[in-house]
């Protein structure tokens, strides 16, 4: 008997076949690009998705040794915030709007100061930032009215995932407080934030349990997949949210480091407490019910362009093509010493949440001369994003975050070079994960979960397993904890320029 964990995530769709011990039996993926149709603007499309995940699954399927009938539960996990629109047949009445998407700057501050700045982080746990449901709703509302009109359910990524595979509709806490429309405390949508936006709470789908069963895989979906029809659907979890199951990353203390497309920083949490009402971290519900013995929510600092930043260097600057591109880049990376021969990076290509709140900040390299080549430019990329988790992880450290060492997990982690950075960088110790799907392996122990195969506390702290720790380097981290106070200082003087940039693009 097998588990199947599904990770919606914004690169690519991720398969992971696991045992009842959480030994990996097979993994597949499946890439899939970002659409921006205007400059601001960050879609996707729902069958992209969904033609992504059969490859992903049918691929994790290879070579099992009994065949598909193995799978006794799917478990799923999705990027967070993004907004489907469905009719009333079930079909998708627009592109994905996704986490990255700055569109409904608008929308935020209206919204903002019609709930009260520190009334909307109470209730939600969380600032509005572009890229969220709630705004997104409301840029909708009121930009695309006749559209809007026609909308009869609006789902998250991994939801609408659960509707292809199911016809079944649901949604859990941990994906729901990423909306920005439930209360975080209650753990059911807010009728307050449902009021500031003139939502009907019927468009919206119930609230769940991560662990339940929330439909069977259907027929259709069955044969596209090469599964057998029947098999139970759990509920699941927002990536974010598995990803700390998957890296065994559930009790306080503990901090998470994710470079993936974006960069997240999570701690556990048992109550909601230390809300940091200057609206530069989120607090959301957590993948487990709180209990006891199990933390119910985390504290999130993200950026918003970690391994992107990477990889708009690979495909927009080198036009490298390959599997083995990134390895390529870090190795010529490792020419360079720390500090990149005295270039930096602000990796700032989407704008950035944690610490700025800013959707007008764009990217820098500072101090570029002749001199700099390829080198230069892929570790100081590195660097950046690096010292951008940092100056993150500081505003956690304000509301008591004090973790004796870091999990680092998602593709950067793969990476020999980003991991010692990183540890130069924090000054702690790097416990690197050894799957880089621990968002999947999250999915698939909730799936067992589901069925009471196991406890997924017992579960998630047995399964997570760690590469040696990365240890710092004291001479790297002088040089880095210098160049930290160049990084933020750099912001704040182009912080005017960004926005005024922004805005001659916008009226040209």
């Amino acid at each position: 008997m097998a588990l199947l964990g599904i990770d919606l995530g914004t690169s690519s769709a991720k398969a992971l076949v696991i045992d009842q011990d959480g030994r990996g039996l097979g993994n597949g993926a499946a890439e899939y690009t970002i659409d921006q149709p205007r400059p601001e603007w960050a879609e996707q499309s729902p069958d992209g998705w969904w033609q992504a995940t059969i490859v992903a699954v049918r691929a994790a399927m290879t070579g099992l040794d009994r065949g598909s009938k193995e799978i006794a539960a799917i478990g799923l996990s999705g990027q967070m915030h993004g907004t489907i629109l469905l009719d009333e047949a079930g079909a998708p009445l627009y592109p994905a709007v996704i986490w990255p998407d700055r569109r409904s700057q608008r929308q935020v501050e209206e919204l903002t100061a019609a709930i009260g700045a520190q009334r909307l982080i109470r209730l939600a746990g969380s600032p509005l930032a572009t890229g969220f449901q709630a705004p997104t709703i409301r840029w909708f509302q009121e930009e695309r009215p006749a559209l809007w009109s026609r909308v009869r359910t609006v789902l998250t990524p991994k939801d609408y995932l659960r509707w292809r595979l199911t016809g079944e509709l649901a949604m859990e806490p941990s994906d729901g407080s990423g909306t920005l429309l439930l209360d975080v405390r209650k753990r059911a949508w807010s009728t307050e934030l449902l009021a500031a936006l003139d939502l009907n709470a019927g468009l919206l789908p119930p609230i769940t349990h991560s662990t339940a069963v929330a439909g069977y895989l259907a027929d259709g979906p069955a044969g596209q997949m090469g599964l057998p029809a029947g098999i139970p659907v759990v509920s699941g979890a927002a990536d974010t949210a598995c990803g700390q199951l998957g890296a065994g990353v559930v009790d306080e203390g503990a901090l998470l480091l994710t470079i993936s497309s974006g960069g997240q920083l999570v701690a556990p949490a048992s109550k909601v407490q230390k809300l940091d009402l200057g609206g530069r971290l989120h607090t959301f519900c957590g993948p487990l019910e709180p209990t006891e013995d199990q933390s119910g929510w985390y504290q999130m600092a993200a950026i918003l362009s970690a391994g992107l930043s990477l990889r708009w260097l690979r495909d927009q600057v080198f036009d490298l093509k390959g599997a083995d591109a990134y390895q390529k880049m870090t190795a010529t990376a490792e020419e360079a010493p720390p500090g990149a021969n005295g270039l930096l990076f602000l990796p700032y290509l989407l704008g950035e949440r944690t610490p700025h709140m800013d959707p007008h900040a764009r990217g820098l390299f500072l101090g570029l001369t002749a001199a700099h080549g390829r080198a230069e430019l892929v570790r100081s990329v590195m660097e950046g994003v690096a010292l951008g988790c940092y100056d993150a992880y500081l505003v956690l450290a304000g509301v008591g975050v004090q973790p004796d060492h870091v999990i680092m997990a998602g593709g950067g982690a793969s990476s020999a070079l980003w991991r010692q950075i990183v540890a130069d960088v924090f000054n702690l110790p790097v416990r690197p994960l050894v799957t880089q799907e621990q968002a999947a392996l999250g999915a698939a122990l909730l799936a067992g979960a589901g069925l009471d195969l196991f406890r997924p506390l017992a579960a998630s702290r047995e399964w997570a397993r760690y590469r040696p720790a990365v240890e710092p380097q004291a001479t790297a981290h002088d040089h880095y904890r210098r160049l930290l106070a160049i990084f933020r200082t750099a912001y704040q003087k182009h912080r005017q320029d960004f926005e005024e940039i922004g805005n001659l693009d916008e009226a040209r």
